[in-house]
């Protein structure tokens, strides 16, 4: 039975100045370096290389994964299409790790702490002091949105969390009216998408690995069930 409703591709964005330095970014607002902006041309190459045709791009807030989009859409070979942002598709907020190398991080709370924060579900780094400079109510970024709203650090629950409203809200609707949905947006943010479609469990999503700039295409069935998942490569 052909499925009426739309596809879905996810991507993280390319590497970022700060995952070159293996340093934690979260919510830092950094700039792609010059292999993150190949892998943009190459996600587009695979994106063009299917022929799927998409209707919308959404992105978070950052830099890193809107100024990818015209150079991806021309890699695809694909017109330009209506963009969408949001800040619930921001990447998962480090709180004090932010800025700070892996190898620094391990040395000062120990390798056992830090790969929790890094990779579990409900472990949340240490956040950031409401005063702090680096806490988001103090970024243009976020002017309009309740400073209570903004966090000063998540576990990935919390980033899950922050992200099901936009879901259920805005490409949930989309996809049920055969809207074909491109979303670039990051390591974490995507990893609480993919958990929740694919119904993954709580103490198996540390397995879960998301590569930059490899789209990962869904099709769904017509009760919205994921029926197909494939990495483009």
């Amino acid at each position: 039975m052909t499925s009426d409703t739309g596809l879905l591709v996810l991507l993280r964005h390319g590497y970022s100045l700060w995952n070159q330095q293996r340093r934690f970014t979260g919510w830092t607002d950094v700039e792609l370096c010059e292999h993150g902006w190949a892998q943009t041309l190459d996600a587009g190459r695979l994106i063009g290389n299917r022929g799927i045709k998409l209707d919308e791009v959404h992105t978070s807030v950052l830099q890193r994964t809107y100024l990818m989009v015209d150079q991806l859409l021309q890699s695809a070979g694909h017109p330009d299409i209506p963009r969408h942002t949001s800040w619930r598709l921001n990447e998962r907020h480090y709180g004090q790790l932010q800025g700070i190398a892996k190898e620094d991080i391990f040395a000062t709370w120990g390798e056992q702490i830090a790969h929790g924060w890094w990779r579990g579900y409900y472990q949340k780094p240490p956040p950031l002091d409401w005063n702090d400079l680096r806490h988001p109510r103090f970024d243009p970024l976020y002017a309009d949105l309740d400073p209570a709203m903004l966090p000063d650090s998540e576990s990935l629950f919390n980033c899950q969390q922050r992200l099901l409203p936009y879901w259920q809200d805005i490409l949930l609707p989309r996809l049920a009216d055969q809207r074909n949905l491109l979303v670039i947006s990051h390591g974490n943010t995507l990893r609480g998408l993919i958990m929740h479609l694919e119904k993954i469990p709580a103490e198996e999503v540390g397995k879960l690995e998301v590569p930059s700039g490899l789209p990962l295409l869904y099709r769904f069935d017509n009760t919205m069930q994921v029926s197909e998942r494939t990495w483009l490569k």
